[in-house]
């Protein structure tokens, strides 16, 4: 099953990740102190719901509304750094070894997991350290709860009926409808067991978000149009 026609480009993504972390510390050697605080937005949904449409259409907004870098981060992009590239380093070193927040998320952690624990908290540490510096956009990895400590996060979820998410996938996807239903039922457990065994929490838990969309009813564009309206209104403009 073709499923990672579903994810853009690591390749571009890792471009892009490159690109916000050479002006992040442009930006740091030029005023020599820590910049004011950027949003970090967070992107949840169903599985067969059109997150990643939304996240990059939000981005090309936040970039336009805000004449700043923004990047997309998600599990592909993360593993990517681990493995073949120097960012890695270069992010957790904003990270000190007792910060609060990491600690905070940390604590959550089911002790029910064992061989994966290692490398989902290596993940988490990207995630917090992106979410501190800002004009960051994170696609799933439980992102509302493993940045719910961070005062200028956002978070979003996308959901809808079973039928518009098995007739997205088959349609983006090029499958039969069947095949399309067969995987959303089994990516979306796979989902709701890692939030629920591994963070302790529910991400269907709608007091999470700031904002829920339905699907069904509102195209990709929309809702990366409505999501960037109102973060740069709770911001007036000014703070982003």
């Amino acid at each position: 099953m073709p499923e990672n026609l579903l994810i853009p480009s690591v390749d571009l993504r890792i471009g892009s990740l490159e690109e916000y972390n050479r002006r992040q510390k442009e930006k740091a050697a030029a005023h020599h102190r820590k910049p004011k605080p950027r949003p970090c937005l967070t992107i949840s949904r169903e599985f067969g719901c059109e997150g990643y449409p939304v996240a990059e259409r939000l981005r090309e907004l936040m970039m336009q509304k805000t004449g700043d870098e923004w990047v997309l981060i998600d599990k592909a992009i993360l593993e990517e750094v681990a493995r073949h590239h120097n960012i890695s380093e270069d992010i957790l070193q904003t990270l000190g070894e007792n910060n609060q927040i990491l600690n905070e998320v940390l604590a959550t952690f089911s002790p029910r997991w064992k061989s994966d624990h290692e490398h989902f908290k290596l993940l988490c540490r990207h995630v917090v350290a992106l979410a501190e510096q800002g004009n960051v956009i994170i696609s799933e990895l439980g992102g509302a709860i493993i940045t719910r400590h961070i005062e200028h996060s956002y978070h979003f979820r996308i959901y809808g009926s079973e039928n518009f998410k098995s007739a997205s996938l088959a349609h983006r996807l090029q499958v039969d409808q069947e095949s399309a239903e067969k995987l959303m039922h089994r990516q979306q457990k796979v989902r709701d067991h890692f939030t629920r065994d591994f963070l302790s929490q529910d991400d269907c838990d709608q007091s999470l978000y700031h904002l829920l969309f339905n699907n069904d009813l509102i195209v990709a564009g929309n809702i990366a149009h409505t999501i960037a309206d109102f973060v740069c209104g709770r911001h007036d403009g000014h703070h982003l």
